[in-house]
């Protein structure tokens, strides 16, 4: 067998990630295939790469020399995949186009409108993925030009070499979707012992979903039953009342579902641009950042997040009256997370912000975005 450029980039993907199963999800294939793979390049080269341990995978010294001399081929590959892709994007009819990549965000039909306005010439294309790792190797790959992903407390993404980033929202709390008639939805906010007995529901495709929500049920000493599956099917069961899910903030109630903060935020998310190049970021970032605050200013729990979380201090207020009124003894109410600091300098006065375009939609009501203390 010959090495080609995919087995050198398994072997820097196991060295990497230090983990046959991790660097599999990396590369897009099952676990038995990148083994059986790793076999066969092994029997080319004569001898044995990685140290099978408990921990993981540990190259060995034939391994660190066969990666020394790997990795820059690998660079030079993707450098020349990515001129020529970003060549061939621009040669058929001249038309520049945008392609972006994200995961789930109420912030995407905004983004997109603003893009639209500012660059009317210009072919915008959109792929969206529950895999904020594996748009993130388009673009290292040149697939994509853009990928607005979000990154799961205490789950970090491996953004790839000779990207760069830009943060939008630096923490980004997580809320719980329930049915409307759940008796949870009650209160402004909701504590994970109020949920004990239902059932949640998480897309385990999800980069970091999974292990997050574990992670928070965990220290909440809850161990609730948990189903899989994705968005389109949690929010048709939540509305039923057969289950509960994490959802984003910025998430809009209906009649049949409610949207609430969760009691001392314990789940957040990381929200951030990446691209290849710092100029291809100034490109696009102002507008998404304009369609977030624009989404997040639709979401009336959000947005009391935002003010000061008034409705979460009237909520801890009747929690603790009707423990008294049980005569239970109080349990200590988990400390609400401060506000997340802006990435960027708060926008100015609404009275100062011009009037967008006609063609952009309403515009927020007012700057929600948290103030620098």
């Amino acid at each position: 067998m010959e090495l080609e450029v995919r087995h050198l980039r398994a072997l820097c993907a196991i060295a990497d990630t230090g983990s046959l199963h991790k660097a599999a999800r990396q590369l897009g294939m099952s676990q038995p295939s990148l083994t059986t793979q790793l076999r066969r390049i092994e029997h080319a080269v004569g001898g044995q790469l990685f140290a099978r341990e408990r921990t993981g995978c540990r190259p060995t010294p034939l391994g660190r020399v066969v990666l020394s001399r790997a990795r820059p081929l690998v660079v030079e590959m993707r450098a020349l995949v990515t001129e020529a892709r970003a060549t061939a994007a621009r040669a058929d009819d001249g038309t520049p186009r945008l392609r972006i990549g994200s995961t789930a965000s109420r912030a995407i039909p905004g983004w997109l409108r603003r893009l639209r306005h500012r660059m009317p010439g210009t072919e915008t294309s959109l792929q969206m993925d529950v895999s904020a790792n594996a748009l993130l190797q388009m673009v290292a790959a040149g697939q994509l030009d853009i990928a607005f992903v979000h990154e799961v407390e205490g789950c970090p993404l491996r953004l790839p070499d000779g990207l760069r980033e830009r943060v939008l929202v630096d923490r980004e709390p997580q809320f719980v979707s329930l049915a409307a008639d759940h008796p949870a939805a009650r209160e402004d906010v909701v504590h994970l012992t109020d949920l004990a007995d239902d059932r949640w529901m998480v897309d385990p495709t999800v980069d970091g979903e999974w292990d997050g929500l574990q992670r928070v049920l965990r220290e909440a000493g809850l161990n609730p039953r948990v189903l899989h599956g994705d968005y389109l099917t949690a929010a048709t069961l939540v509305a039923t009342g057969e289950v509960v899910t994490v959802c984003q903030p910025t998430s809009v109630a209906r009649p049949d579902m409610a949207v609430r903060p969760l009691a001392g935020d314990p789940l957040g998310v990381r929200l951030l641009v990446a691209a290849r190049t710092t100029a291809e970021l100034d490109a696009v970032y102002g507008e998404l950042e304009a369609a977030y605050w624009e989404a997040a200013a639709e979401s009336p729990a959000y947005q009391d997040w935002l003010l000061g979380g008034r409705g979460r201090e009237r909520h801890e207020h009747r929690h603790e009256q009707r423990r008294e009124q049980r005569g239970t003894a109080p349990v200590p109410v988990p400390v609400a997370i401060p506000v997340p600091m802006p990435t960027t300098a708060p926008l100015p006065a609404p009275a100062a912000t011009p009037v967008p375009p006609p063609d952009l939609g309403p515009a927020a009501s007012q700057d929600l975005r948290p103030t620098p203390l």
